[in-house]
């Protein structure tokens, strides 16, 4: 009796930590999303795009751009947040697909210039230095809003994954030194990541989520 008592309880604790593990081997399966709300730090050409939304604050949930699949944000130095969809050449361009984001609830959208935005700066943007020899650097291929599936990133198997102080999550892949991490960095850029960037790895390391 006691064996049988001593197994059952040894099953039932298997179970449970089978349960647990599942439970939390993704802390953010609630929060994961395929909308795809991607902060921008820089202005750079198209600069025509079709604003939908300004905001005080970022939503809280993707649920909150109904029908739209993906977005830019722009932490702009008035104040607001500022929502666009598209990437035009031309204001006409632009103005071509007004009818059809009305069409999806954004009644007020409209054509603009993204070079009128006058951006608020970020600690943890991108940008050129020089290579250390000595530095372990990662390569970031996207930063949004809200944390998406890794699986969104399909060509990788070891993809990280960090939420830094801005409230941003960032993806980045591998740990390279010197010039590994610039033919690393070339060759992602060529599998169709033309923003992926290096950063330090220290940079980021305490952000990372497990």
């Amino acid at each position: 009796m006691r064996k049988i008592l001593k197994y059952s309880l040894l099953g039932a604790i298997v179970i449970t930590q089978s349960v647990l593990f599942n439970t939390f081997a993704d802390k953010l399966t609630h929060l994961r999303t395929s909308k795809k709300i991607i902060p921008v730090k820089e202005i750079s050409a198209p600069y025509f795009a079709i604003q939908i939304l300004a905001l005080r604050k970022p939503p809280q949930a993707p649920g909150f751009f109904k029908n739209i699949d993906q977005a830019r944000e722009f932490d702009c130095s008035d104040g607001y947040v500022r929502y666009t969809v598209g990437s035009y050449n031309s204001a006409d361009a632009a103005r071509q697909d007004i009818p059809d984001i009305k069409s999806l609830g954004y009644s007020e959208c409209f054509v603009v210039d993204l070079r009128q935005y006058k951006l608020n700066g970020s600690a943890y943007s991108g940008g050129e230095f020089t290579i250390d020899k000595n530095a372990v650097y990662t390569i970031q291929l996207a930063a949004f809003r809200y944390p998406v599936y890794v699986s969104h990133f399909e060509e990788f198997d070891n993809v990280l994954e960090f939420y830094l102080d801005d409230r941003i999550y960032r993806y980045t892949v591998g740990k390279y030194r010197g010039n590994e991490a610039v033919d690393e960095l070339n060759r992602v850029k060529a599998m169709g990541y033309p923003n992926a960037h290096l950063v330090l790895f220290d940079k980021y390391s305490s952000y990372q989520i497990e």
